[in-house]
């Protein structure tokens, strides 16, 4: 598998340290044994959460800005577990309102040691932000309005939303209210990975 990691990497042109690599290929075993008892994610194939799980996390990272980001509705940790591990100058807050995948980020935080996550476990309009946050990250959410309603109180004054989609949800757009702009639409690029993917940076509109 890490073989597998090192050519997706090499085909998006990213170059990761051996260490991290292995802690791709860990996180990707933890999720695949505990998804046979779990029920955490429907992608059943190791090599296919490379594509589908790794490589369209990790190629958001350039494109974050800040060092402390929240992942609302994480699930198995996606797309905070792999940017933590790519960005580990960067302090992510993992957010579920389920226990079983909250217990799941906190295993995987004991056995790839890593002092960078925060695993939680709460729905998101109880969740305070003290101190608010540089990004809110998130592929969870059916829409950019139903991201920027149940999380408005997330991001700091500067702090920006980053939503994972597949299209370009030019209808979501249109539907946003006028509190919020879009700041950038950027089109990623996943090797292997069938269909279209997108990031949609919004900000605040401050008056």
């Amino acid at each position: 598998m890490l073989n597998t990691l090192s050519r997706l990497l090499d085909d998006a042109g990213i170059t990761l340290p051996e260490h991290q690599k292995a802690q791709l290929v860990a996180y990707v075993d933890m999720l695949n044994k505990w998804n046979k008892a779990y029920n955490l994610t429907s992608v059943r194939d190791p090599n296919e959460m490379l594509v589908r799980h790794i490589m369209d996390s990790i190629v958001v990272e350039p494109h974050l800005k800040g060092s402390c980001f929240i992942d609302v509705g994480t699930g198995p940790g996606l797309p905070g577990i792999p940017l933590a591990i790519v960005r580990p100058e960067s302090h992510f807050t993992l957010l579920d309102s389920l226990g079983k995948r909250v217990r799941f980020l906190r295993q995987v935080q004991h056995e790839l040691k890593l002092d960078n996550i925060a695993p939680v476990q709460s729905r998101v309009e109880a969740f305070p932000a003290e101190p608010p946050f540089d990004g809110v990250i998130s592929r969870a959410f059916a829409s950019l309005s139903d991201m920027v309603n149940w999380c408005h109180h997330l991001p700091g004054e500067q702090g920006r939303f980053y939503a994972l989609k597949g299209q370009r949800p030019d209808d979501e757009i249109s539907a946003l209210s006028e509190g919020f702009a879009v700041e950038e639409i950027v089109r990623l690029s996943v090797p292997r990975l069938d269909g279209e993917r997108h990031l949609v940076i919004l900000k605040a509109n401050r008056t």
